[in-house]
């Protein structure tokens, strides 16, 4: 694929990954990129997808309602209803509308909640998602069930990638609805700048994880699309397991603050252990990853930080 003269539609495309999705696609000098608002175009409703979707080459659909664990258990059905219908009217308008290429971006939490480590992606059908994600998880999933069938059906190229737990500059630091690592970062900096001795975060600190940082996950889904045609997902990761308190350690280290982790049990830990094999994406497209945690850590707390300081010096004017 060459993406000259392409005219590209990225939902989610002012989002944490989106933007930079559309950073490195202007760089390939496509015809258009085209980056619609959820205000302007909510798609949940089939007109707004059938609008977008016109006269568009390749759609890389990343609009996804979501959060991290506190919003998972705190609004499970808007979840479930509003990435279903997402997904479901988006492919089926671009289907209608001739769109080359659909792709996809899909979520961990579709896998079973107890899988083999490293998760392959034949593991997907192989048991029921960890519960407080499931609404979140299933609904996406459903989105590789309408891709088997519109390939059946209407010869339609779609696609579905799964990148594991993403972090990296630029990403959302607010609250209940960011990720694990900028949630620790969050939480971690507001101990250091209130004097406390210790951070309190959520769980056990026993779960294992592999992050992913955003410009390889960005990378992954570029030669995706140019490389990927078949409607089996395709797992994109680091390799790299690690517990939750190791890497709230290692922010600290980099953060150059000592405090004593308070674990909250009351907060579930979410799946016990996500590690996933990026085997078959190394084998059929060339994907690898180039960015090790110490050093995507590094960047991602120098971005927050001083973005931390012009938010300050604001406020001081």
């Amino acid at each position: 694929m060459t993406w000259e003269n392409k005219r590209i539609l990225v939902t989610g495309g002012n989002g944490f990954l989106g933007s930079t999705l559309v950073r490195k696609l202007n760089q390939l000098n496509p015809k258009e990129i085209v980056t619609p608002s959820s205000k302007d175009f909510d798609l949940r409703f089939k007109d707004n997808c059938e609008t977008i979707t016109k006269n568009i080459d390749i759609v890389f659909h990343l609009a996804a309602h979501v959060g991290g664990i506190g919003l998972n258990k705190e609004k499970p059905g808007e979840l479930f209803y509003d990435n279903l219908l997402m997904g479901t009217y988006l492919m089926d308008q671009a289907q209608k509308n001739g769109v080359e290429k659909f792709v996809s971006l899909g979520t961990m939490c579709s896998y079973p909640k107890i899988t083999p480590q490293p998760i392959k992606e034949e593991y997907l059908w192989e048991g029921y998602p960890e519960e407080v994600t499931s609404a979140y998880g299933l609904a996406k999933k459903m989105q590789i069930v309408q891709s088997i069938a519109y390939k059946q059906q209407y010869n339609f190229n779609s696609i579905t990638v799964f990148a594991t737990n993403l972090y990296g500059p630029f990403d959302n630091f607010e609250g209940n609805i960011s990720h694990v690592i900028p949630s620790i970062i969050q939480k971690i900096w507001e101990s250091k700048n209130s004097g406390d001795s210790y951070v309190e975060l959520w769980g056990d600190g026993t779960p294992t994880r592999d992050f992913l940082y955003v410009d390889d996950a960005v990378d992954g889904l570029i030669i995706s699309a140019e490389k990927y045609d078949k409607t089996e997902p395709l797992n994109l990761g680091s390799g790299l397991e690690i517990t939750i308190e190791q890497v709230a350690k290692m922010i600290m280290k980099i953060m150059d603050v000592s405090l004593e982790i308070k674990w909250n049990t009351t907060m579930p830990n979410g799946p016990p252990r996500r590690c996933v094999s990026f085997e078959k994406a190394s084998n059929d497209i060339g994907f690898q990853p180039k960015t090790t945690l110490e050093v995507g850590l590094e960047k991602t707390i120098k971005w927050f930080e001083e973005k931390q300081v012009k938010i300050s010096h604001n406020l001081d004017i």
